[in-house]
């Protein structure tokens, strides 16, 4: 013998709960996907990368041919006052669908004397707008070297 239900409309019921919650899981799930994606940033690296630990390998006195087994090629060579290797770097983060916007941009700089020894290192970056040296925590003088630096930190684009 069928058991009855106490309440005629208690299917009816029941079927409308389910798809309530069923409708509420959808719209948690749409919302839980749709937040996700607003903290979705990658990092791109352009330019030279500095491997771990490799300016320590470069002591004062140093050879040129020792800088480039350590560095590798430079990205560019300046002779201003001297010969002077530059390695540089530029990173941008993109978030989501937005465009690119750089984050760092460093310029490795190794200074020879006339003998082609190591006379100086510098890694420059932007601090407070200026060009700072990360190294002796200076910023650069001017002259021609800042010129020259200051040309390559701000108006150097490494593009793709």
């Amino acid at each position: 013998m069928k058991k009855q239900s106490a309440h005629p409309n208690s299917r009816i019921h029941t079927h409308a709960r389910t798809r309530a919650a069923a409708a509420a899981v959808l719209v948690a799930l749409a919302g839980g996907a749709l937040g996700g994606c607003k903290g979705l940033t990658q990092s791109y690296q352009r330019g030279y990368v500095l491997p771990e630990g490799a300016l320590e390998q470069i002591p004062l006195g140093a050879s040129q041919d020792q800088v480039l087994v350590v560095l590798g090629t430079p990205s560019t060579v300046a002779t201003v006052s001297g010969e002077v290797f530059y390695y540089i770097s530029q990173r941008t983060e993109q978030t989501s669908f937005l465009p690119q916007e750089e984050v760092n941009r460093r310029v490795i700089a190794v200074y020879f004397d006339k003998n082609r020894k190591v006379e100086r290192l510098a890694d420059y970056g932007m601090k407070d707008g200026k060009v700072f040296d990360f190294i002796s925590r200076t910023t650069a003088s001017g002259g021609q070297e800042l010129n020259v630096l200051t040309y390559m930190i701000r108006a150097v684009k490494l593009n793709p």
